[in-house]
């Protein structure tokens, strides 16, 4: 058996928890910035803790209860290869692509394109400075697809912070061209209600269909007016991307979604969707929609169509994003409490709350049905200072397990198995002490996706790492490969 822990096992539980065509972005090699990316679109900014909460953090560290400030602790089955620091652009890491040697690395004021032929030693490639808090990442091809999800002055890489209740401001998806991934050309621009804080694939051989989610409409807000139930379907010809445009805005939640409180109280109220998930090879969708999950059929890509929806008005509060095992006959649904700027991994908020919750899916075609079957969270404890949420994560390709990574902020990387979906357990982890004990900070990794071999992850203050993962149970994995990863839209890992 492998154990799990390098470092004393922890006892304690911590206390509780108070454009158009043809413009260009801006291009930066490795070096100094050439330009000030706008305060505008930074991260959650730090708040301050309770004296006792200080004091309990440091005794804990003291006492071997938790790692220390920035030390790195991990199970004894997974090897920190490399990490790459943070260098031109230095807003809020995101989320992650990859593409044959190749990975691409959101970030709020841009994207990242590493070399990662040699994992122990990643290549910074080039460096984009296009500022748009999330910059959600994907490509496909030729193309890179980049979200915006902040009111800007215009669609541009130049542009500035504008507040949402002008008519002229902008928010939606931004294309490049990577076909040379040294210089990405900025070549489409397409505007969406909401703007988009995260985007999915739908990959065809002629178009990529992209499904934008984005929620929170105001009666204020020219762009993003209530009611806003469903999600924005952008069309793009591979050949033409400068014709991208949105096709239609399906219609998800017709009686209005969850209403959240005063009804469900702790919930979040359904405006619409937070990420989407989809297995191409299955015409299937799962959609991870604040206070909804939703099953729906993509055989229509342009038209998706709903299976079936599910609420967990006790323990969930943000259904944050979804990933199917490969087999088709479960979803993880995780719940982002707090919404990211919180501590929500202590004995105050428990096992249920803050955790991811398990689904089988059962019956056929249109009449298949979500099942809820358990709940799985760290149980590694973290200090009131460290900001720790279920965040993205992916498959590792087993055949006969279902085995998942998944980014939990400050709770690091965690590696677990759900084969059995009643009893999901922790398998690995990597994780990093408190970034500080005197202020609630939101650092660690935002993605961990498992790619041919490796465990990337892209932590939001630290910079890029790379990790290896050896265990008997994980290492069939190391022998499937991939031409291309966007998570959101997961392979057909044995089918291909």
């Amino acid at each position: 058996m492998i154990s799990l822990h390098t470092s004393p096992v922890r006892r304690r539980r911590l206390g509780v928890a108070t454009a158009a065509a043809g413009l260009l972005a801006t291009l930066l090699m490795a070096g100094p910035a050439a330009a000030t990316p706008d305060p505008g679109d930074r991260g959650a900014a730090r708040t301050g803790v309770s004296a006792a909460q200080e004091a309990e953090a440091a005794a804990a560290i003291r006492n071997g209860e938790i790692p220390g400030v920035d030390e790195i602790v991990h199970s004894s089955n997974i090897t920190h290869l490399a990490n790459v620091p943070k260098d031109a652009l230095k807003g809020t890491n995101t989320d992650l692509a990859f593409q044959g040697k190749y990975a691409f690395a959101g970030n709020y004021d841009g994207f990242r394109i590493f070399d990662i032929s040699d994992p122990r030693s990643p290549r910074t490639v080039s460096q984009v400075l296009c500022p748009g808090s999330q910059n959600d990442i994907s490509v496909s091809g030729n193309l890179l697809f980049l979200s915006t999800d902040s009111s800007r002055s215009d669609n541009s890489c130049t542009s500035t912070t504008q507040p949402a209740t002008e008519k002229s401001s902008w928010e939606g998806m931004k294309v490049f061209d990577i076909s040379d991934k040294r210089n990405p050309k900025y070549v489409a621009a397409v505007e969406t209600a909401c703007g988009s804080h995260t985007h999915t694939l739908v990959p065809e051989r002629k178009n990529v269909y992209v499904y934008v989610s984005s929620y929170s409409p105001s009666a204020t807000f020219p762009d993003c007016q209530p009611p806003h139930d469903g999600i924005s379907v952008i069309k793009v010809p591979r050949n033409a991307p400068e014709k991208a445009a949105v096709v239609n805005f399906p219609v998800l939640f017709p009686d209005g979604g969850n209403p959240g409180a005063p009804d469900n109280p702790g919930v979040s109220r359904t405006t619409g969707c937070h990420d989407i998930t989809v297995l191409p090879s299955k015409d299937l969708a799962a959609g991870a929609c604040m206070g909804d999950g939703l099953l729906f059929s993509i055989k229509d890509p342009e038209n998706p169509k709903i299976i079936d929806r599910v609420q967990d008005n006790v323990n969930f509060a943000f259904w944050h994003s979804a990933t199917f095992n490969q087999t088709t006959d479960k979803v993880v649904f995780t719940d982002e409490l707090g919404g990211g700027g919180a501590a929500t991994c202590n004995e105050e908020i428990g096992p249920k709350r803050g955790a991811n919750g398990i689904y089988d899916i059962v019956g056929g075609g249109d009449h298949r049905k979500l099942v809820f079957r358990s709940y799985f969270k760290i149980d590694r404890p973290q200090a009131d200072t460290e900001v720790c949420v279920a965040h993205n994560g992916s498959i590792i390709p087993v055949k006969g397990r279902d085995l998942m990574v998944q980014a939990w902020y400050q709770g690091g990387v965690s590696v677990w198995d759900f084969t059995d979906s009643s009893k999901p357990k922790e398998i690995g982890y990597f994780e990093r002490g408190p970034v500080t004990t005197d202020a609630v900070t939101t650092a660690g990794p935002w993605s961990a996706y498992y790619y041919n071999g490796y465990i990337y992850s892209n932590d939001i203050a630290k910079g890029f790492d790379v990790l290896k993962l050896d265990d008997r149970r994980t290492d069939p994995a190391k022998r499937v490969r991939l031409d291309e990863l966007n998570v959101q839209t997961q392979p057909e890992y044995f089918g291909r």
